[in-house]
């Protein structure tokens, strides 16, 4: 009921492989890790499709590859493999699923505008916690909550794929949690608010 499922599995090889995500709807954003290399973290998001990837551990923009979910979307029951790094054989993997909850989650994407008066961002609910990353460019994952930031503008981050500390001061990674969403309030930032670019 909360939209959220861990899964084990163990790879394959082969490319159409399916793995039971336990959710009551297809998951909108998954995250994978194969558990006994140094592979990296690849993600799935509903919003760029099957085609896409992305890695957490990474400022690289979202890439293209069979390789990775096979093109295949996920449905109600399964997530779909292709014969990559979601899938060696042998390999043991982790796989944190999720799907939007109306009033408690959301996953989704915005366009940027590169202003101070950012795009608003619907959610339908106060957001507590926010991973944002430029799909088509190289970027950091900029992370925010409502336990660090507690009034607005939300001005300190972290970044989901560096080791480095709390991210703090910058006029350019700004933005309000509001009742019923969030909205971008820092202008020159390729994060969070480039011209035109999509983010995940």
């Amino acid at each position: 009921t909360a939209g959220f499922s861990i899964v084990e599995y163990t790879g394959n090889g082969t490319a159409g492989a399916k793995v039971a995500h336990g959710l009551s709807q297809a998951p909108e954003w998954i995250i994978t890790k194969r558990l006994d290399s140094t592979n990296s973290w690849h993600g799935y998001h509903s919003s760029q499709g099957a085609t896409k990837y992305f890695l957490l551990d990474s400022t690289n923009a979202f890439g293209t590859s069979a390789l990775t979910w096979n093109n295949t979307a996920p449905d109600a029951t399964t997530f779909t493999l292709g014969s990559g790094n979601t899938n060696n054989n042998p390999g043991n993997f982790i796989a944190y699923c999720w799907h939007s909850v109306e009033g408690f989650s959301s996953i989704g994407s915005y366009r940027g505008n590169h202003s101070n008066d950012g795009p608003f961002v619907y959610t339908g609910f106060k957001p507590t916690w926010l991973l944002i990353k430029n799909v088509s460019d190289a970027s950091q994952w900029r992370l925010f909550d409502g336990k660090r930031n507690t009034f607005n503008p939300v001005t300190r981050s972290l970044r989901a794929n560096t080791t480095t500390a709390d991210f703090t001061g910058s006029t350019y990674y700004l933005l309000d949690f509001l009742s019923n969403g969030f909205k971008i309030r820092g202008a020159a930032s390729t994060d969070m608010n480039s011209s035109g670019h999509f983010y995940a």
